[in-house]
């Protein structure tokens, strides 16, 4: 019966966001991955990857929107799915960084996965308080998301002419990460500052 309710669909596709991961990342490494420019490689790789970031997004919402609408919601999916999220943003990012060592792409890479730990333990240390619901997910926090997962495909297509456009989705994800952020510590903040 317990797994039953943890063998569900929307926790099947929770799972398969996570299993997708490693996939993702042999598809990056797998020679010859590495062009003479460093991360060049087929049309055909960038695509796929592209493919398969854009199914993780896809997945995030569909796993969501299953849980509520087939009643088949649950605390190992509450726990799961922001993580499997992060982990597929902090694999890609950790990648584009590789891809492109530059301070704007690292910049952009450290301030996003930064934002997802401050604000994890910032809603682990809340829920202990029985206030989680005071650091709820945003709706800056969702346009950020939006950006994020939109700015990341666009990178990992690697089409030259939609460089400028991929950077400047990153930069806007960037101030809606920071913004976010700022929302969900002044929530918290008649909290962090009792003695």
């Amino acid at each position: 019966m317990v797994a039953g309710r943890i063998l569900n669909i929307p926790n099947i596709l929770t799972i398969a966001r996570i299993i997708l991961i490693p996939v993702f990342l042999i598809i990056v490494y797998w020679p010859p991955a590495i062009g003479v420019g460093g991360h060049e490689g087929s049309v055909f790789r960038h695509v796929l990857l592209t493919s398969i970031f854009i199914l993780a997004a896809v997945t995030d919402w569909l796993d969501g929107y299953l849980a509520r609408a087939l009643n088949q919601t649950s605390a190992f999916g509450r726990f799961l799915d922001p993580v499997a999220d992060k982990l597929m943003v902090a694999a890609a990012l950790v990648v584009l960084v590789q891809w492109k060592p530059t301070i704007t792409m690292a910049f952009a890479a450290i301030v996003i996965i930064s934002r997802e730990i401050t604000v994890s333990a910032l809603r682990e240390w809340m829920a202990e308080l029985g206030a989680r619901t005071n650091v709820a997910v945003s709706t800056v926090g969702k346009y950020k998301t939006a950006f994020q997962m939109v700015a990341i495909s666009v990178f990992l297509l690697n089409w030259q002419p939609l460089e400028a456009l991929a950077y400047i989705l990153l930069y806007t994800a960037v101030i809606l990460t920071l913004w976010s952020m700022f929302i969900y510590l002044r929530a918290a903040w008649p909290y962090l500052k009792q003695p």
